[in-house]
């Protein structure tokens, strides 16, 4: 019986002893809320089983819940630490553009490349206006490598320019070659342009789509010079008896016009070339232009001249001493005409006075 009393008396004991630590190890109020395991825990313990188990026995919500709040807070730092960069949402939307146009990876990146400002908008509006003039993304990306300056235009320019060019017939694709060629074509001013569409037109009485064909084909024009396009035209009508479809087929507007003369002149020389008369016959049959211009100048002599190197190299030199002579005859001949016209000024001067 003494050793059955000292038992209950340690029951007594430990029960409240137990409680006590839980209760530190909880948070106030979760008391009620014991599971059933930890009362079956101490129920073993009371029996008279160890208490090793219960010092790991902690609250589920108070272990979970400062984890919980360390990875909120540490997200929230780096958050802070990692502010998105100035355009960047700009920069993925234009990308996203890119790739709906039809821009391979590379030439994105080479384009952004070409432009790296953060204000990619801007990128964005001059494809587009290029794209809207009916050019694949290959040419665009190439013209824009070639003269990256096209990105710096205004819009508004671009804008006006892509709707001058539709007029021309420039448009649907058919700028693809104008623009690699020549892609000062949107960088030159208007009034050049107009230049020598005006001198195609009504100098050399060309069609609008003779025109077009013109500026298509043989793009270089627009670099020229309008009074030396006009001489060149007035050389191939006159002295070679080319006609203005002759010339926009054979792109003959294209070839410098020293080629043009020195491989005329010598056909001419050697009895192979005859201007045509107001009828348009010759006495012999002329060589097609193709054969004359299209062709290196090995092929020229040996199938259309018939000549050597060694002649036509020659020929060359005296040519060119000829039109060097040839122009400096025509200098003193207006400078004199301008002192006679000073002369005669003077003298009437006189009269009046007398």
């Amino acid at each position: 019986m003494a050793a059955l009393g000292r038992q209950v008396f340690d029951w007594h004991r430990l029960v409240p002893l137990t409680w006590a630590h839980v209760a530190r190890q909880t948070h106030r109020g979760e008391q009620k809320r014991t599971c059933p395991c930890l009362l079956y825990k101490l129920t073993t313990a009371s029996n008279g089983g160890g208490l090793e188990k219960l010092s790991h026995v902690e609250s589920r919500t108070y272990v979970q819940e400062p984890a919980c709040r360390m990875r909120f807070t540490q997200y929230s730092l780096e958050k802070r630490r990692t502010p998105v960069a100035p355009g960047f949402v700009e920069r993925e939307k234009v990308i996203s553009s890119l790739l709906d146009m039809g821009f391979s990876d590379v030439h994105i990146n080479g384009l952004l490349h070409l432009w790296p400002s953060t204000h990619t908008q801007q990128l964005l509006d001059i494809i587009s206006e290029l794209i809207l003039l009916g050019l694949n993304p290959e040419p665009v990306y190439m013209a824009l490598k070639q003269s990256p300056q096209l990105l710096k235009l205004p819009i508004l320019h671009m804008k006006k320019r892509s709707g001058y060019l539709r007029k021309l017939g420039l448009g649907e694709g058919k700028l693809k070659t104008v623009l690699l060629c020549c892609p000062e074509i949107f960088t030159m001013h208007q009034r050049d342009i107009d230049s020598i569409v005006g001198v195609l037109k009504e100098k050399c009485l060309f069609t609008v789509q003779q025109v077009t064909k013109i500026l298509h084909r043989c793009p270089y024009v627009l670099r020229e010079d309008p009074g030396e396009l006009e001489y060149k035209f007035q050389y191939a009508y006159f002295r070679m008896g080319v006609k203005h479809s002759d010339m926009v087929r054979t792109d003959f507007l294209q070839y410098s016009i020293t080629k043009i003369k020195q491989r005329h002149v010598f056909l001419e020389r050697l009895g192979r070339y005859q201007t045509p008369d107001k009828k348009g016959q010759t006495q012999i049959p002329n060589p097609l232009l193709k054969d004359i211009l299209r062709v290196s100048e090995a092929e020229f002599l040996a199938r259309t001249a018939c000549s050597s190197t060694e002649e036509f190299e020659v020929f060359k030199k005296l040519f060119a001493r000829e039109e060097e002579e040839g122009s400096k005859s025509h200098m003193p001949y207006s400078k004199s005409l301008s002192l006679d016209e000073d002369e005669d000024e003077d003298e009437e001067e006189e009269e009046v006075e007398e």
